[in-house]
């Protein structure tokens, strides 16, 4: 029931909905008749959109209104005694990837987007008023929208070998608004629906597997991939008989409602407010869903989701994540500028130079996603044994988690091999340097390993600001150098910044874009400029940081001036981990390309000499500095501290500047390819759709050179 109530969902005309269908990909309802042993007869209705597993079921109105329609001639035919029970099961590996969000701006208005909701309510809560028990067979991927069809059916089972399970909403900066919010935490209690709904989403979007799923009784049976629609219809047939008792023990008791809720929602909060700050909506609202939903009736909770979908539908940060998730899901797919793969070179054996910390994250992600052979020197062999011993426990403790059996983890080993004879480079198609980050040391390696290469090899630089061409100037073949930059943590961070140079060739390029996919990472071209992309606007960031600092503002204000820009960090938490002379290093870099638009100071190589320089909560969180960095502090900072405001204004009209300047000097080729290096390499958030969405939404790119970045702006409907 709605807020009126004589008003239930069948009595709302969805007639809106059907100008959102064109160009849907429907995914049809297709139903056939199971007499299962005991004679019993459950009909069975596939989803099914008749592509192949590339291009997920998604639940656009079409689809909607499809499966409306067969489930109310499954209710018909239940009460007429044709039927003991409804079942839907998915095409192949696939249950549902959730709504049809490819072009979800044509939504319109806020009252459209209240439609979408209520549409999704009216469809799948039909799975437990069909007069019969429902089944929902998760015979494999089954995200958002998907999962929630599984939620309003009676029971659920899952394939064991189902490639995700999870309720991504909070990710792209909305709510699981079609029951989700309401029904899991009834299902498995609020601490477990706390992770799936909140937390997961904010770790990188993580899903469940299905024995994860299976554990927290979002499902209530896993069968083998083999014989999983053949198992599940014995247990269903057995349910139906009795045989087989459903035991569901997460299922909140009235003593977690009264006392444990409110204090798991709170602990939520809390962390939240520590974590990702307060700007970020999805996540408080979903909360707020999560909270309430420990009391009332499955019809007010969908209300409350009705209303809290449509509100976020229609807003800034979900328009943003949208832009977002196309700039991961299709640009990042097809970087743009990368030349024919098929002009790469085969790569069958990797050299690395150097064997320190860098190094072996290196040689521990080349050979476990390409599998060849990788080479590690050093200038003494202590140093390459160290480094190779790391590589090696990094091997075992993936095989004790389990994530590599016993003979993966023992090949890998074996292709892992240090020396301090660089001939052994001789048969290496890719090296790349990891050294220390100065032009002259880097020019000295190269300059030794070319001379022991192959002709048609690829050199690859790791350097994160220095000129890629300055570094190649002194090779005899400087056409087969390209820039290959990492970002740390390097077996996390999903971005590689390849970098052109002038006289890069096609080879190299396209060799390196090959590798990057290998690597099963995401690689955006750019021209050899300083800080090439992600590094530059940090370093704008980190710079406005420091220059407040020393006009005399206090360490907590400028952290909190950060604020409404939604970074995963504040500047100095960045900094901190970085390292202070790395961040150091890139200032003066910067500082020395641009004078006039980056920040310098020579105390912040004396704050980097320092052991620690900034105190830090149990969070992470920066509280102040250290004794010994105030004394360098001391007499060094000015007396005209700057407020806020006035800090987050010249943030984000030095990043329009910068950016504004990056694309008139042909950095990249669009603004949107510095949003997306933005996401994958600095975790820039998708409720600002890396920054461009957020300078034009703030005002910042008409103030700096009065346009926007995008015509006409990402912005919500209510905006």
């Amino acid at each position: 029931m709605r807020s009126n109530a004589m008003m239930t969902y069948d009595d709302i005309d969805f007639t809106p909905l059907n100008a959102l269908t064109e160009g849907e990909v429907v995914t049809h309802s297709i139903s056939r008749d199971v007499t299962l042993a005991s004679g019993r007869k459950l009909a069975l209705i596939t989803l099914d959109n008749g592509r192949d597993h590339t291009r997920p079921n998604t639940l656009g109105p079409a689809t909607l209104a499809e499966l409306g329609e067969r489930l109310d001639e499954m209710k018909t035919r239940a009460a007429a005694g044709e039927i003991d029970a409804v079942a839907i099961t998915g095409k192949q590996y696939i249950l549902a990837a959730g709504a049809d969000l490819s072009d979800i701006s044509r939504v319109g208005s806020k009252e459209n987007a209240r439609l979408v909701a209520q549409r999704g309510h009216q469809v799948l809560s039909k799975l437990s008023t069909l007069g019969v028990p429902s089944f929902v067979f998760v015979n494999g991927l089954a995200l958002g929208g998907g999962l929630e069809i599984a939620l309003h059916a009676t029971y659920r089972t899952v394939d064991a070998s189902a490639a995700a399970i999870a309720l991504p909403e909070v990710f792209l900066g909305i709510i699981p608004g079609w029951g989700g919010a309401y029904l899991l935490p009834n299902l498995i209690g609020i601490e477990k629906a706390l992770d799936v709904v909140v937390s997961n989403p904010l770790k990188q979007n993580r899903t469940l597997k299905p024995a994860a799923a299976y554990e927290l009784g979002i499902v209530d049976a896993i069968f083998p991939a083999a014989n999983y629609l053949e198992d599940s219809l014995r247990w269903a047939d057995a349910v139906l008989t009795g045989a087989t008792k459903v035991n569901r023990k997460n299922v909140p008791g009235k003593f977690e409602r009264i006392t444990k809720w409110p204090i798991a929602i709170k602990m939520a909060r809390t962390m939240l407010e520590s974590r990702i700050g307060t700007v970020p909506r999805s996540p408080y609202v979903a909360l707020d869903l999560l909270d309430a939903a420990k009391s009332g009736t499955p019809d007010e909770g969908f209300a409350r989701e009705d209303e809290a979908l449509a509100d976020l539908i229609s807003g800034d940060q979900f328009a943003a994540s949208m832009y977002a998730f196309d700039l991961v899901q299709k640009r990042a797919k097809r970087p743009v500028g990368a030349p024919d793969k098929s002009l790469a070179k085969k790569v069958s054996k990797v050299g690395i130079i150097g064997a320190g910390l860098m190094a072996s994250q290196f040689a521990l992600l080349f050979v476990r996603k390409l599998q060849v052979p990788v080479l590690i020197t050093d200038l003494d062999q202590s140093r390459v044994d160290k480094g190779v011993e790391s590589i090696h426990g990094e091997i075992s403790k993936l095989e004790q988690k389990g994530r590599l059996d016993g003979d993966t983890a023992n090949r890998l080993r074996d292709l892992v091999r240090g020396t301090t004879d660089k001939s052994e480079y001789a048969d290496c198609d890719f090296v790349i340097e990891a050294v220390f980050e100065e032009v002259g040391v880097k020019q000295a390696v190269f300059g030794e390993i070319e001379r022991i290469i192959a002709p048609d090899a690829i050199l690859a630089t790791n350097t994160s600001s220095l000129s890629v061409e300055e570094i190649g100037s002194k090779l005899e073949h400087p056409e087969r150098l390209v820039g290959f930059h990492f970002f740390n943590p390097v077996a996390v961070m999903p971005l590689i910044e390849i970098v052109n140079t002038p006289l890069a060739n096609d080879a190299a390029l396209s060799t390196a874009f090959v590798v990057a996919r290998g690597l099963g990472k995401n690689a955006v071209l750019t021209a050899d400029a300083p800080g090439f992309v992600v590094n530059r606007l940090l370093a704008k960031v980190m710079g406005e940081a420091a220059r407040a600092v020393y006009e005399g503002t206090p360490l907590l204000t400028v952290e909190k001036a950060f604020g409404p820009l939604g970074l995963p960090m504040t500047p100095f938490q960045l900094i901190d981990l970085v390292g202070w002379k790395v961040a150091a290093h890139v200032q003066d870099t910067m500082a020395s390309a641009f004078p006039d638009r980056f920040f310098s100071s020579e105390n912040l190589h004396e704050l980097a000499a320092l052991e620690r320089v900034v105190e830090k909560d149990k969070n992470g969180k920066v509280t102040g500095w250290t004794k010994p960095a105030e004394k360098v502090l001391k007499g060094n900072v000015g007396t005209t501290p700057a407020t806020a405001e006035e800090i987050l204004s010249r943030v984000q009209d030095g990043l329009a500047r910068e950016i504004k300047t990056m694309l008139d000097e042909g950095v990249v080729p669009e603004v949107e390819d510095i949003d997306l290096c933005l996401i994958l390499g600095a975790a820039w958030p998708f409720i600002d759709g890396g920054a461009s969405p957020y300078l034009d939404r703030e005002g910042a790119s008409e103030r700096v050179f009065s346009d926007t970045f995008h015509h006409p702006p990402i912005v919500g409907f209510s905006s």
